[in-house]
């Protein structure tokens, strides 16, 4: 077997089984130890994998996260769903917290015009909820980021816990063992308090976010109560969020028979 065809085989088996050891492809190819090196040298110098002792990994996927008005444009019709099962379980009388994310905004512009209160740090958030003449708006105030159209700062999280809400609706970069993570460390911090400050924490992410992991940590998964997500996650996963108490809704599911506590 050539190289090539070998390089081609060590890549197709990472994606199924993760990781390889200089053993492994020994053994599956037939080469001696200096030649498997080789191949990992090589697959290494094409940044296909990350090189391990004894053996190799994938790479963690990236993603290039657009300024808002760029990911608004990209806002999909599993978000849009997404957006709408969350903003189902808002009630009249509830204290809500809503984050900074498009799928988020999803859930704001979907929202019936409910007396409620929302409390956000994103201006397109706060212009979309006008139009609802029965919903008070807390924007808090402090810097503002005007890539990504949001305030942050120490007065922001001072604020913040001033306030005692009955649900917080966030969004994330990457939801993974590691736990739900964002892609700037600011936001991050805002999003900490978010979630201490709630009494139901609900994350919302397209399946695209499973399995990532970003750049800063705001959350472990046992601080989120609900996932609302739009394809069943593998069962590898599931049990992951079932271990750290994650309650799972998926939106391409028929809603009879799902249980959803809010």
């Amino acid at each position: 077997m050539f190289q090539e065809e070998r390089l081609r085989s060590i890549l197709a088996h990472l994606k199924t089984s993760k990781r390889i050891s200089i053993e492994e492809i020994c053994e599956l190819f037939d080469v001696s130890r200096d030649t498997a090196r080789r191949d990992l040298v090589k697959l290494e110098e094409d940044k296909a994998i990350i090189r391990t002792r004894g053996g190799a990994i994938l790479p963690s996927p990236k993603h290039e996260i657009k300024d808002y008005v760029n990911r608004l444009s990209m806002v999909s019709e599993e978000k849009r769903q997404i957006g709408k099962k969350a903003a189902s379980i808002i009630h009249p009388g509830d204290y809500i917290i809503l984050d900074t994310s498009t799928t988020v905004q999803a859930c704001a512009e979907q929202m019936e015009d409910v007396k409620c209160t929302i409390i956000t740090n994103s201006i397109n958030l706060a212009d979309i909820l006008i139009k609802n003449s029965q919903t008070h708006i807390q924007l808090l105030g402090g810097e503002l980021h005007k890539e990504h159209r949001y305030l942050y700062g120490s007065s922001v999280i001072e604020k913040l816990s001033y306030y005692h809400v009955d649900k917080a609706f966030v969004g994330c970069a990457g939801i993974s063992e590691k736990g739900v993570t964002v892609a700037h460390e600011e936001d991050g911090n805002v999003m900490q308090k978010m979630i201490q400050q709630a009494e139901q924490v609900i994350l919302l992410a397209d399946h695209t976010k499973i399995g990532i992991t970003g750049y800063f940590r705001c959350a472990e998964l046992n601080e989120i109560d609900l996932l609302i997500t739009d394809r069943e996650p593998n069962k590898e996963f599931q049990d992951l969020l079932d271990s750290h108490g994650v309650e799972i809704f998926i939106t391409s599911h028929n809603e009879e028979g799902e249980i959803l506590n809010d």
